[in-house]
């Protein structure tokens, strides 16, 4: 099973293995130790990258990776759900900074969230309960912006150590 884990962690972060390596700071990185959770943690790297802007190849790959679907991505970026789909058959089109960092954001969302919970399924049911850390607020409902982001990303911090309110 072990085996099988990490064959789908190899096949799972393949594009921001190639998105990461185009950076010169990206060259550091050990070719086993790009993962979304050690990137996601060089916030210099990341600035660098929202500038550059994600491909449409990790963009796709991060959304397969997430819980979210198609409308909820288009509500996240604020982008019409048709021009997302469109963007998603364009294999060379590069996200404008704001989405870009919208999708990183979200990566650390996604990243955190496949941390702290032990399945995939565990993490999507959390994201829709009513959370009282979080003033009964789904925490899903607060991810569209930078701030409900943060708020999310504190409480699944306070979730691994066990902090409960």
């Amino acid at each position: 099973m072990e085996k099988q884990q990490i064959e789908r962690k190899l096949k799972t972060n393949k594009e921001l293995k190639v998105f990461i390596k185009t950076f010169k700071r990206g060259e550091t990185f050990k070719k086993d130790d790009i993962t979304y959770l050690q990137v996601l943690k060089d916030k210099l790297l990341i600035s660098r990258a929202v500038k550059r802007g994600v491909t449409s190849q990790l963009f796709n790959e991060i959304k397969l990776n997430s819980p979210f679907d198609d409308k909820q991505w288009s509500n996240f970026l604020n982008v019409h759900i048709r021009t997302l789909q469109r963007y998603k058959v364009e294999k060379d089109h590069i996200y404008k900074p704001l989405q870009s960092e919208r999708i990183f954001e979200l990566a650390e969302v996604i990243s955190m969230g496949d941390l702290v919970f032990d399945s995939p399924d565990d993490f999507r049911i959390w994201l829709i309960t009513p959370s009282m850390a979080l003033g009964r607020e789904k925490p899903i409902n607060l991810l569209d912006n930078s701030y409900g982001k943060d708020l999310v990303i504190a409480e699944l911090n306070r979730i691994e150590y066990g902090i409960f309110v």
